[in-house]
């Protein structure tokens, strides 16, 4: 039997149907209330029509796992378009730090105030020295520290564009592959698309990860009335951790390591990923909304009531 043949006449156990449904309820039930809340308060459009696109990637990525559950015949069509709306989330998530510090320009004049500073205070506590930022091990042996200003928020910008463009193409590249039956999603083989994708999208998706760090250490004091931090967190376990949790799963079953019996009944690699997906997106979103309540969401928005105003 043909793997197309396989993919049409399986379905997912009852249960995990069941359970992923009701997931996807209470996720889009919280989304809808905590994108509702922001437009109620719509007093800081620079700031919050970004937080609204990073806020859609929760309801997109728990649909797509959904109907990829269900129906995963087209699991790899769900999987690029949610990668597209993912690449769109990282763009809105920079451009959302950069608007809490007052746009391009203001964010620059920060950086050259700092790196201004720090050549005249070499003992900062940022780890910078004669207005530069120093790499960590093992980055410094191959990078040079780079210069606060506008050459530093310029290659932070690239960091991230880079990989929106590399992410679009490389899902352009998995529709045609997908077309001629060579892309494989899951499958780690020599004549297969996925895993020549997965390393380029690996080392893309750690340079953006890398320079959001750098951007976060330079601007983690300036930032700290929005708690940068979790939001930084949040965002990298819906970006990165997925997409490594995907990878993580292919190549465990491909070695035969992946035997758990919640694994077995679902058969597929791509449908333990969506269900795991449906799961963690549920838990993100609940406290998402819940720490609205008191004033502070942990992951999308920063103080609730009032919007701050620059």
């Amino acid at each position: 039997m043909k793997i197309t043949d396989y993919l049409l006449s399986y379905s997912p156990p009852l249960w995990a149907t069941f359970i992923a449904g009701l997931l996807l309820v209470i996720t889009l039930t919280l989304s809808i209330y905590l994108i509702f809340e922001h437009l109620a308060s719509y007093k800081n459009p620079e700031e919050q029509k970004f937080l609204i696109g990073v806020i859609l990637m929760v309801p997109c990525y728990s649909i797509e796992s959904f109907v990829s559950l269900v129906n995963p015949s087209i699991s790899v069509d769900c999987s690029i378009l949610r990668d597209c709306y993912e690449s769109f989330a990282m763009y809105c998530f920079g451009r959302y730090l950069v608007a809490c510090l007052g746009g391009e320009e203001r964010t620059i004049q920060f950086m050259e105030r700092l790196g201004y500073a720090s050549s005249l205070t070499p003992l900062l506590d940022l780890d910078c020295d004669k207005g530069t930022v120093k790499h960590p091990f093992p980055m410094n042996y191959f990078l040079k520290p780079w210069k606060l200003g506008q050459w530093f928020y310029q290659v932070i910008k690239f960091g991230i564009v880079q990989y929106m463009i590399i992410k679009l193409l490389t899902a352009l590249l998995a529709v045609i592959l997908e077309a001629f039956g060579v892309y494989c999603e899951g499958e780690f083989k020599w004549g297969c698309g996925y895993p020549y994708m997965a390393v380029v999208l690996n080392f893309s998706q750690s340079w953006a990860l890398y320079c959001l760090i750098q951007f976060y250490t330079v601007t983690k004091d300036e930032l700290a009335y929005i708690k940068p931090l979790a939001k930084f967190l949040t965002f990298k376990s819906i970006v990165f951790l997925t997409w490594w949790q995907g990878v993580a799963i292919a190549l465990f079953s491909a070695l035969g390591l992946f035997r758990s019996p919640i694994a077995e009944s679902l058969q597929l690699k791509s449908s333990v990923q969506d269900f795991i997906i449906c799961i963690e997106v549920d838990v993100l979103n609940h406290q998402c909304s819940s720490s609205s309540a008191d004033g502070h969401c942990f992951c999308c928005s920063h103080i609730r009531f009032p919007i701050r105003t620059l």
